[in-house]
């Protein structure tokens, strides 16, 4: 909503500054957008009559004009304009004066004749961005009148961002009751008194679709001058509100829709046939729009026909074919109230909008319609003259306005202050609400003009608006507090983030909503049993909750090499959703939190020390195992949807599964058009976070024995099992056992292979006997051949 403020200064005009007025604006709900100036800052330029007008003896496009400018004198003034004639009245710029742009006017030979001051054009002024001509300005226009305050230029623009919800402020009418109603001032709104019928000419208005339309008013003008000229005060207001004035007739309607908030329309009377219908439109019926578009009307299109065409699309924009011209002499004019539901998203269908249907959608005043009618016909008859018959008006059922119970005391618990019900009863009495007073109790009847007042919580808002929300007291929570003992089993988050960023790794954050084809790929998850689906997602390819953080770290991937990126180290750490009947607290649905890893690219960044060696699984497995270290993780032979059969491990700590590590799978390597298999890990965040406290252990001062030991097993034993086997079974000078190498081929026997390892033995208390040391190695090639049928390598 677009307007000016001198306009709204006309009906409400409080004791502040337009910066306060547009604070005060935005603070009540009703937010300002833009306030700018009418036009820039320039000064010392005047209402002139030009008394002369004779050819410049030296320059063809010259003239040199003797003007009036109100000090007693002629004054000859060089002008180059085309328009410039005797008799107009224009603005002059005076020696001295400062234009837009810096441009200051000097008395300075044109040449050869002295030229003092300037006449000027609206774009010289800063108030047109394109001018042909000098601003011509009305007769009447009083000579020696600073230009600024004849063409009311040091106005101001207000421009409001409303919400749907209120409508009412659509007019300069609503904004001048919201005003009056915050600043206490009051408002002297414009006075429509009741036109009296001096014919007796009417139309029969019938309504078809009484929901839709359930108020219809209409009255005949004859003798109308349309080409009479519109009051340069209604042209102004309408160009400043956004809105070209077109013809008399026309801007007449325009100017009460902005004035009162009630769209009105004209036809030419003379192109009517019969009554005057509010019904649907009937099958295939088409409409020639003003804007010179052909419609197929839909059926469920609101229509004003008469008995035997279509005129209008109710409450959008009216049929060319009988509208109204410069040639018009007898109009019908309407003014009705819409259904919003009958109006809403109907223009948009056909692609336009208009301001009428803007405002009936939201909802339009209907106890006003009457006023606005009388308001458009007082104007046309002032200016345009006429004769006028009697308002016919067709009603059906009104909104209905049920009252609204509003309890002080639990407004005051709403909102924390210690209202009063007396205060509460002047701030309904300022928005001129009808209410009555049950003990502390309010029943408030909504007016005719706020469609947004339907419960309690609709009041208190108002209240709140009224009051100021500047004034709610802002009062910081108080409350006992206590700083907590970090337990030291225990890492913080942040610790483990910064210890993936020491490791080179950088994080991101997914949408935890994913394509449904990232569940089928990386978890494997492809029926509606095994899918969250949303129920409103933001779009079609985001349908569905993660259960891995695969997927968007593949997609950042992607989006990477994309960017020429070639060494890629990404973690993120997020929710997963799956399905649990008893997960708690949400029943049916677990979502734990993860931590989720993906390496990329060179093991190690380019440089003239490193080789072009690509990570693989063990880079990603030592960086798991420096992010949980101390603690001791197992790793087993794992098969993942999302991972390479052969090349994936199960995580253990302590026994438990605490997530996977391993390549994408060539599968997904092709479809995703990766050039290598990145290397994946996923782990139970809560697992990575415990962290072992540590214990006191003795060191040894003395020498440790290192022996090495080469044995020979199937080819089907696993390093991890055949480690475990050895625990507790070996004796407790042995402190570590090492693999070193493993060969299978010439001197090892087929299905067979060679593993060596480095035992390191030491005690705390002594050094060591080669007794002690050969029983200790003895004892654990025993163990060997008993457990898995070992054999010393010759």
């Amino acid at each position: 909503m677009k307007f000016s403020e001198s306009w709204l200064r006309t009906l409400v005009d409080p004791k502040l500054s337009s910066e306060e007025l547009s604070h005060l604006l935005t603070m009540a709900g009703l937010e300002v957008e833009e306030l700018d100036p009418v036009a820039p800052a320039f000064d010392s330029v005047v209402v002139a009559h030009v008394l002369e007008v004779v050819k410049h003896p030296d320059a063809d496009r010259l003239n040199v004009c003797q003007v009036d400018t109100g000090n007693g004198m002629s004054t000859t003034i060089v002008c180059g304009a085309p328009n410039v004639a005797v008799g107009l009245k224009v603005p002059c710029a005076l020696p001295g004066a400062k234009l837009p742009g810096d441009f200051t006017i000097k008395i300075a030979k044109v040449r050869g004749i002295e030229s003092s001051g300037m006449l000027c054009s609206a774009k010289e002024l800063g108030i047109a961005e394109e001018a042909s001509g000098l601003l011509i300005l009305p007769g009447d226009a009083p000579v020696g009148q600073s230009i600024r305050e004849y063409l009311d230029l040091d106005d101001n623009l207000f421009e409001l961002k409303l919400t749907p919800n209120r409508a009412d402020c659509l007019s300069l009418l609503g904004i001048a009751r919201e005003v009056g109603a915050i600043t206490g001032v009051a408002t002297s709104l414009p006075v429509v008194p009741e036109v009296a019928a001096s014919i007796a000419d009417s139309r029969t208005i019938v309504l078809d679709a009484p929901d839709a339309c359930p108020l219809y008013c209409g009255r005949i003008l004859k003798g109308v001058n349309a080409k009479a000229p519109t009051p340069e005060w209604i042209k102004r207001r309408l160009e400043r509100s956004g809105i070209r004035a077109i013809s008399a007739l026309v801007d007449v309607t325009n100017y009460v829709m902005l004035e009162l908030g009630q769209p009105l329309h004209a036809f030419d009377n003379t192109k009517l046939e019969g009554a005057v219908h509010a019904r649907l439109a009937k099958p295939e019926e088409k409409l020639l729009l003003l804007n010179e578009q052909t419609i197929a009307v839909d059926a469920d299109v609101l229509m004003i026909a008469d008995d035997v065409k279509p005129l209008a699309m109710a409450g959008i924009m009216g049929g060319e074919e009988s509208g109204i011209t410069l040639d018009t002499s007898e109009l019908f004019l309407e003014s009705a109230f819409f259904a919003p539901k009958a109006i809403a998203g109907r223009a948009r269908r056909y692609g336009f909008g208009s301001d009428a249907s803007h405002r009936f959608e939201r909802g339009v005043d209907f106890g006003g319609a009457r006023r606005a009618i009388e308001r458009a016909t007082q104007l046309i008859l002032d200016i345009c003259g006429g004769q006028v018959g009697p308002v016919v008006e067709a009603k059906a059922a009104l909104p209905v306005r049920n009252p609204v119970r509003l309890r002080t005391a639990r407004a005051e618990m709403v909102l924390g202050l210690p209202l009063g019900a007396e205060r509460i009863a002047g701030l309904f009495a300022g928005l001129d609400l009808s209410f009555v007073r049950e003990g502390d109790d309010f029943l408030v009847t909504p007016p005719s003009w706020r469609f947004d007042m339907e419960i309690e919580e609709d009041l208190i808002e108002e209240i709140a608006r009224l009051y100021g929300y500047d004034n709610i007291p802002s009062v910081s929570p108080r409350g006992p507090l206590k700083m907590l003992v970090q337990p030291e089993a225990r890492r913080p988050a942040y610790r483990v983030r910064q210890m993936l960023a020491d490791r080179g790794y950088q994080e991101v954050v997914n949408f935890a909503f994913v394509e449904a084809a990232w569940e089928a790929d990386f978890a494997a998850n492809v029926t509606e049993a095994e899918l969250i689906r949303l129920a409103n997602p933001i779009a079609s390819q985001m349908a569905v909750m993660r259960s891995t953080l695969f997927g968007g770290l593949i997609s950042n991937l992607v989006t990477n090499l994309k960017r020429k990126q070639t060494r890629v180290r990404l973690f993120e750490v997020g929710r997963t959703f799956h399905r649990d009947a008893d997960a708690l607290p949400v029943n049916g649905f677990r979502q734990p939190w993860r931590l989720a890893g993906l390496a990329f690219g060179g093991a190690l960044p380019e440089g003239w020390g490193s080789g072009a060696r690509k990570v693989d699984f063990y880079d990603v497995k030592g960086d798991i195992e420096a992010l949980l270290a101390p603690a001791i993780l197992h790793f087993e032979k794992l098969v993942h949807p999302a991972l390479h059969p052969g090349r994936a491990a199960r995580i253990l700590l302590d026994g438990r599964d605490i997530g996977c590590v391993g390549e994408l799978h060539p599968e997904w390597v092709q479809k995703y058009d990766l050039p290598q298999a990145p290397v994946v890990f996923e782990l139970d965040f809560d697992a990575v976070k415990v962290a072992n406290v540590p214990a006191y252990a003795e060191l040894s001062k003395f020498p440790p024995v290192i022996r090495d030991l080469a044995i020979v097993v199937d080819q089907n034993v696993v390093l991890q099992t055949l480690l475990d086997g050895l625990k507790g079974q070996v004796s407790d000078l042995i402190q570590d056992i090492q693999l070193f190498d493993i060969y299978v081929g010439k001197g090892v026997p087929e299905n067979k292979k060679s593993l060596a390892f480095r035992i390191v033995m030491q005690d705390t208390q002594r050094t060591l006997q080669d007794s002690e040391v050969d029983a200790a190695m003895q004892q654990l090639v025993s163990c060997f051949e008993q457990a898995f049928g070992a054999q010393l390598r010759a």
